[in-house]
């Protein structure tokens, strides 16, 4: 799943001419493009998707949001490693193997 996440800006900079951000995830940093909010400064609240910072957001919005998605588990799904959770996914199945008596490959 690719969520719509909002995110709170921690810096700004110029990198080769894009304008990028650091932005918080409710604990999760990541590198963000802000070249279709080229007015937004740090503290403030953009929702985040593939990359792009699409939209500005109040805080309190953004805050409600990050807490339903965190309840949800939906902000660990959105940012988790993919080869973690691979990894994970496998380990439970030969988990189970092990219980049925079946054969892995």
């Amino acid at each position: 799943m690719c969520l719509a996440v909002p995110g709170k800006v921690l810096d700004v900079e110029d990198r080769d001419g894009t304008r990028m951000a650091t932005v918080d995830f409710g604990g999760v940093v990541k590198e963000v493009c802000l070249e279709y909010l080229p007015d937004l400064k740090p503290g403030e609240y953009a929702i985040v998707h593939v990359g792009f910072a699409l939209q500005k957001l109040d805080e309190e919005s953004a805050k409600r949001t990050l807490e339903l998605f965190e309840t949800l588990g939906l902000l660990q799904e959105e940012f988790a490693d993919p080869w973690e959770a691979a990894e994970a996914e496998l380990s439970e199945w030969q988990t189970q193997d092990d219980v049925h008596g079946e054969a892995r490959p």
